[in-house]
């Protein structure tokens, strides 16, 4: 049973804390990007990403490209995407 991850070779990982509280926990336009993202994102990931983004002086668009990009990485390693 594949659940809702879809068909994909990508390896699942454990939870460590409880998806809903950091998933209520981000920035209000980040849980609209991760709500449409392709992948099964997982909060902390996401704000990971976000956090390292602002750091280095990015405004939200310029993190949410950041999330995109990692995003298109993630899934060109994915041997079921089109392309591959």
């Amino acid at each position: 049973m594949t659940r809702n991850l879809g068909a994909t070779t990508l390896r699942r990982r454990q939870r460590t804390v409880e998806p809903m509280a950091a998933y209520d926990a981000l920035p209000p336009v980040l849980r609209r990007w991760l709500a449409g993202a392709a992948l099964p994102w997982s909060p902390a990931s996401c704000r990971r990403i976000w956090l390292i983004a602002h750091a280095n002086g990015d405004d939200d668009a310029q993190a949410l490209t950041r999330l995109e990009r990692a995003e298109r990485k993630t899934l060109s390693r994915d041997r079921f995407t089109l392309g591959g």
